[in-house]
């Protein structure tokens, strides 16, 4: 339903009450249509079923499911359905309102990573909409960026090609925020709550990377599938990536069964901590980890927003629309001080975790801010400290009481000396500077006995000895000298480390090492992937001998290169927009692999404006093929 470029069928279904205009798209299960509706004059979107799948009793009952589905909502963040077809009719089709604008996939290939807030208010209006149908006892079950629709009318100054879609121009009478709109598409395999036998038990429809662990175990479905739905949709958003990826479907079912999946602020820091865990909510493994309900996690989002400035979430999404790159340099330098100004507030009343989080932030933002990089070191090295005496509060609460103890055992000797019949050898005193603190010496024999056999030579006495002038001193351990190294920013973020040849455990920004004076060897490197290969090369860092703690540490891992083929004309020429690299037809181009081990690059065919996406992997081969119309 978006006016996309899409080839021009030969022939175009004929409808009783609309002239069908151009194609604008397709999918597995229906064809798009721009029709013009003969009775009331405006033009809408018609979903056409294949013809092959008219006949599948299965397909014909989901498509009159989505019909049903979303007949029954009205909600300016849904699509709104105008008309379905009649049974007697030659062909089944779906009529809703047309959509002007692009997908968020498209948008994501195009402008990658999206702004967390810019991508918090998206997610604002899907839960605003998702809310809505779970009223109406509907659940999407496949919400995911191709169903998600950003309507943009450009401001009047600008042409009719500005901003992330360009379709249509501002009105007099739009405010501000009007101007961006986010609908939710494609209900097509909703449950209906209140509708039995819609979907029998076991069958699992959706897309993989998308879908709920009770959705793919074939288990009840509520509305907390799509709150998890939602949550892979912003963490992609913000991240530029899946959570759960794979090279191939089962790959990713397993990984999204096993909860396994990178937190979003160690794949890009400039996240932060707050979204971070608000998408580790939403992508709880188990529903009842989730956030109960679309309003609650809406709240959720709002409050953030408010919290770090954004007081019209629309029209922070409209701004990005009318030009991304030039947003997001905005939204940096923007961003900036507010992180810092609620990280100073959040360490005045005490709370040091928000405090780091927020700086942390900030930090990723402004990676080589002399000042910043002081205020974050020095807080690691305080949560370090407030670490360490968490951790020896029960030896240090356990050598008081052993002293304690020591002094009431040396009182209630002194009270009650022991009577034994047995002569006592002399209790000895000692002399010199400890001559004023007397040694308590108290004798037992061997089980108490006091005789001895003719001819044997009775051995001396076992002797406890406590002195009280000493005993607390003796307990405390020596100081050992230490010093504390921080990992203040590492690239990649997801990276591995290795201290002093040990096995390699996962490292994050942020990381404090605590040393003692001796030198330490650390080796910095990426996960491996699935074969087993390294993704980039490994960097060692020395620490020297002495008491003095190094400078923090800032490790720039070198990913390694992917590289691209592409198939095509070798007559015409082929560049990646993202790098304005130039790659000849047939050969293996390498690819810089800068901020990740995977990208998502956007190939043109100059002469034709012909596009590819591929998606690049560090150390992996990738092909775009022009081949073909």
């Amino acid at each position: 339903m978006t006016v996309s470029a899409a080839p021009r069928s030969g022939r175009f279904p004929t409808l009783a009450k609309y002239d069908v205009l151009d194609e604008l798209g397709h999918g597995g299960m229906a064809t798009v249509y721009r029709a013009r509706d003969r009775r009331l004059g405006r033009d809408v979107a018609v979903k056409v079923i294949h013809p092959h799948l008219r006949d599948s009793r299965e397909i014909a009952h989901r498509f009159a499911v989505e019909a049903k589905a979303v007949a029954k909502l009205r909600h300016p963040n849904i699509v709104e359905v105008f008309d379905v077809s009649s049974e007697d009719e030659p062909e089944q089709y779906l009529v809703v309102e047309l959509l002007r604008g692009l997908t968020l996939r498209k948008l994501l290939q195009v402008n990658g990573a999206i702004p967390p807030e810019v991508a918090a208010v998206i997610g604002v209006e899907l839960l605003g909409a998702v809310a809505h149908a779970h009223s109406a006892g509907v659940v999407h079950r496949d919400i995911k960026p191709e169903n998600v629709m950003i309507e943009h009318r450009a401001v009047p100054n600008m042409g009719p090609d500005a901003g992330v879609s360009g379709v249509g121009r501002a009105s007099p009478a739009d405010q501000p925020g009007d101007r961006a709109l986010v609908k939710l598409t494609d209900f097509g395999i909703a449950k209906l709550l209140d509708g039995n036998g819609m979907t029998s038990t076991g069958q699992v429809l959706g897309s993989p990377a998308h879908m709920a662990p009770e959705q793919i175990e074939g288990a009840e479905v509520d509305g907390r599938a799509d709150i998890f739905g939602i949550g892979v949709l912003l963490y992609e958003c913000m991240v530029g990536h899946l959570p759960f990826e794979g090279n191939n479907p089962a790959q990713v079912l397993r990984r999204v069964l096993e909860g396994s999946y990178p937190s979003a602020e160690r794949e890009r820091p400039s996240v932060g901590k707050t979204w971070s865990a608000l998408l580790d909510r939403a992508l709880a493994h188990k529903p009842e980890d989730r956030y109960p309900d679309a309003a609650t996690m809406r709240e959720a989002l709002q409050v953030e927003l408010r919290r770090l400035g954004v007081v019209s979430p629309r029209s922070e999404l409209e701004s990005w629309c009318d030009d991304p790159e030039g947003f997001g340099a905005q939204h940096t330098k923007r961003m900036i001080p507010v992180l810092c100004d609620l990280a100073g507030a959040a360490r005045k009343r005490g709370d040091a975790l928000s405090s780091a989080a927020d700086y942390n932030r900030a930090l990723a933002y402004a990676p080589d801010d002399p000042a910043l990089l002081r205020i974050v070191t020095s807080l690691h090295r305080s949560e370090n400290s407030r670490r360490l005496a968490k951790r020896i509060a029960p030896i240090v609460a356990g050598a008081i009481a052993l002293g304690a103890l020591a002094f009431f055992v040396t009182r209630a000797l002194r009270a009650h000396p022991a009577t034994d019949p047995t002569p006592k050898p002399p209790v000895s005193v000692a002399t010199g500077p400890t001559a004023s603190a007397p040694l308590l010496v108290a004798s037992a024999g061997a089980g108490g006995a006091t005789g001895v056999d003719a001819g044997q030579v009775k051995p001396p006495p076992t002797t406890l000895v406590i002195s009280p002038t000493t005993t607390a001193r003796s307990m405390n351990p020596p100081k050992v000298a230490t010093r504390d190294v921080v990992l203040t920013r590492i690239n990649p973020p997801r990276a591995l480390v290795s201290v002093d040849e040990a096995p390699p455990v996962d490292v994050e920004a942020g990381r404090t090492f605590t040393f003692d004076v001796s030198p330490h060897s650390l080796v910095f490197s990426c996960p491996k992937d699935l074969e087993g290969n390294s993704l980039c090369e490994p960097r060692t860092v020395r620490v020297p001998p002495g008491p003095v703690a190094p400078d923090p540490l800032i490790i720039r891992l070198n990913i390694k290169d992917a590289f691209l083929q592409v198939e095509g004309d070798p007559n015409k020429h082929y560049v990646i927009k993202e790098d304005s690299k130039h790659v000849i037809v047939g050969e293996d181009t390498p690819v810089k692999m800068v901020e990740s081990a995977s990208r998502i690059v956007h190939v043109t065919e100059l002469e034709t404006d012909r596009n590819q996406t591929v998606q690049l992997r560090a150390g992996k081969h990738a092909t775009a093929s022009f081949l073909g119309p």
